[in-house]
C-alpha cells in the first residue's frame, strides 16, 4: 500500500516537472530563495525539490513548535528572516490590524481559486489579500481500545484519576485553554479573566494525567504503549491509526464540540523575497500539486489532514476520503469551535500558561 502510495505521488509530481520542462523550463537554482517558518513533517519534500526543479528558487526551510511562536516571528520583524510564515486563524486579525503583514498580489497567485468557498473573503479577510489558508486540523481524543481505563465521551472525562500519566497531548495554551473553557461551560474563546482562570485550575487537574506534551509528535507516546489516550491534530491521530489500526485504535465520540484550526500562509511585512513567496504560493495551490502535497505526507510521515483546496481533494483516492483520521463522524465534524481572536485577553492567557509550564518543570 506505501508503495502505491509512492507511486502516485511521484506520478503526479513528474506530470508536473514534464509539462515545465515543455515549456522550455529549468533548474538554474539561481533565482533567488523562499525562506519558509512552518510546523515540521507538514509538507512534501518531494514537492519542495520540484517546485525548486521548475523555479529554480532554493527553499530554506524552519520549524516552529507552536502557533504562538509563529505569531511572535512575524510581530517582531520576521520580515527580515523569513517570506512566509504559518500563523494559524486566531492570530490573523491582530496581525492583519497590526499591520505587520504584506498584501499579497493575486494576479501572481492565480490558483487561489481553487479554494472551497468557505476558506475565500474570510471576515478578516475579506479581499484574500493576506492569507492563504493551507491546511486544517480538527483536535480531538483518540484511544487505545486495549488499555484505556476509561469511556471518553466528554473533556471532563480526562480529568478521571485512572488516566493519571496516560494522555499523550498537543500544547500550546489555545488548545489546550479551550477544552478547559468548553468542559467549564464557557465560551472556548473567552476573554473573561475569571473564566479563564477557572480554565488554568482545571488545567492544573488536567496535568497529572499528562504523558507528555508535544505538538509535533505526540503520537509517538501512543504508539509505543506510554499512553492510552491521545488528544492531539488530525495529522498526528493519522500517523496513530497507520500503525495501529482501527482495532486497537478509535477516535472518542465527544458530545463536546471540538476544535477546528485553519493553518494560514502569510507574508510578513517587509519580506525580502516577496515574488518568490508569491510564487511558491500559487505553486503550492495547484490542484495537481497540492495533491501531490497531501499524498506524499502520507507516504512520507503518515499523515492525512483535512485541505481547503477542494479541487485538490477531488483529486485524492478513496484511501485519503475514508481514511480514519480524516472520516471522523459527521456529528463531532459539524459540531466544531474555531480559534477566534482575544484580543488583549491573550495576555492573560500568555501570564497563566506561563505558570502552568512552569508548575510542570
Amino acid at each position: 500500500m506505501k508503495r502505491a502510495k509512492k507511486l502516485i505521488a511521484v506520478a503526479l509530481i513528474g506530470v508536473m516537472a514534464l509539462a515545465f520542462t515543455a515549456c522550455g523550463g529549468g533548474s538554474s537554482n539561481d533565482n533567488g530563495e523562499v525562506n519558509i517558518y512552518m510546523w515540521s513533517e507538514y509538507i512534501s519534500s518531494d514537492v519542495i525539490s520540484a517546485f525548486e526543479e521548475e523555479t529554480g528558487i532554493t527553499v530554506n526551510m524552519s520549524y516552529m513548535s507552536t502557533s504562538e511562536e509563529a505569531a511572535a516571528k512575524i510581530t517582531s520583524g520576521g520580515g527580515s528572516e523569513y517570506d512566509i510564515v504559518m500563523p494559524c486563524d486566531a492570530d490573523m486579525t491582530g496581525l492583519i490590524e497590526g499591520g505587520y503583514l504584506e498584501e499579497m498580489n493575486l494576479d501572481n497567485i492565480p490558483n487561489w481559486e481553487n479554494l472551497g468557498d468557505a476558506y475565500k473573503n474570510r471576515e478578516f479577510d475579506p479581499d484574500n489579500k493576506y492569507a492563504m489558508p493551507y491546511l486544517m486540523n480538527y483536535v480531538y481524543v483518540v484511544y487505545n481500545k486495549e488499555t484505556c481505563p476509561v469511556e471518553i465521551t466528554k473533556y471532563e472525562d480526562l480529568l478521571d484519576p485512572q488516566l493519571k500519566g496516560q494522555i499523550a497531548s498537543v500544547t500550546g495554551q489555545r488548545n489546550l485553554f479551550p477544552i478547559a473553557l468548553v468542559a467549564l461551560g464557557y465560551d472556548p474563546n473567552s476573554t473573561d479573566e475569571g473564566e479563564i482562570g477557572e480554565a488554568y485550575e482545571w488545567l492544573q487537574k488536567l496535568m497529572p494525567n499528562i504523558a507528555g506534551l508535544d505538538s509535533d509528535s505526540a503520537e509517538t507516546m501512543l504508539i509505543n504503549g506510554a499512553a492510552s489516550v491521545g488528544f492531539f491534530f488530525d495529522g498526528q491521530a493519522a500517523r496513530a491509526f497507520e500503525e495501529m489500526g482501527t482495532d486497537k485504535l478509535a477516535v472518542a465520540k465527544l458530545t463536546d464540540p471540538i476544535q477546528l484550526g485553519v493553518d494560514e500562509m502569510v507574508i510578513p511585512k517587509d519580506a525580502k523575497n516577496k515574488e518568490n513567496a508569491e510564487k511558491f504560493l500559487n505553486y503550492i495551490l495547484d490542484a495537481d500539486n497540492c495533491a501531490a502535497n497531501l499524498q506524499g505526507m502520507m507516504e512520507e510521515y503518515g499523515s492525512y489532514y483535512t485541505c481547503p483546496n477542494s479541487a485538490a481533494v477531488e483529486k485524492m483516492p478513496t484511501e485519503y476520503k475514508e481514511a480514519p483520521a480524516i472520516d471522523i463522524p459527521q456529528n463531532m465534524k459539524d459540531n466544531y469551535f474555531l480559534q477566534l481572536d482575544v484580543g488583549d485577553a491573550a495576555k492573560v492567557y500568555d501570564s497563566y500558561w506561563t505558570k502552568l509550564m512552569s508548575e510542570e518543570q
